[in-house]
């Protein structure tokens, strides 16, 4: 089994630029369609959440570049959890030019997330819902939080 979340992408032209490489904001796009499938796919219950009362506000995002990608390269967009506290969760991605002959890391991202609950007037902190904690469990970073039921603080 890969301790990563896939999700894959073909590049289409209306995500390059004149020159035709892919414009940076699409990276980010990415991450968050890759926090979106995983969701949808392995969490059911957390998204059913998020339409309640669950908001996931994106705290801080990155990402770093190594190679260009153009139009109609495949793209395998993998996710791991890095950090778990109380209330937020930190992924990496790494974006992955799909070849024949395997695959080239060309850009790694990170992405910190909180959990909040509550009217957009007075949205508070939540802790991570644990059905989140068990559906990220195979997807844990080397090194990343130990996820065997408890949590760090």
């Amino acid at each position: 089994m890969q301790d990563y979340f896939e999700y894959r992408h073909t590049v289409g032209f209306e995500e390059t630029n004149l020159v035709g490489n892919v414009y940076y904001v699409n990276y980010l796009r990415w991450q968050g369609r890759c926090r979106e499938m995983f969701l949808f796919e392995r969490a059911p219950e957390v998204l059913a959440d998020v339409r309640d009362d669950l908001k996931l506000f994106t705290l801080k995002v990155d990402c770093e570049f190594f190679a260009e990608i153009t139009a109609f390269d495949e793209l395998s967009i993998r996710m791991r959890l890095v950090d778990l506290a109380q209330t937020q969760l930190e992924f990496s991605f790494d974006y992955v030019r799909l070849d024949p002959g395997g695959g080239t890391l060309v850009a790694r991202g990170r992405q910190r997330v909180a959990c909040m609950r509550g009217p957009n007037t007075r949205t508070q902190p939540t802790r991570v819902p644990e059905a989140l904690v068990r559906a990220l469990r195979p997807y844990r970073a080397p090194g990343g939080p130990q996820l065997a039921g408890t949590r760090r603080t």
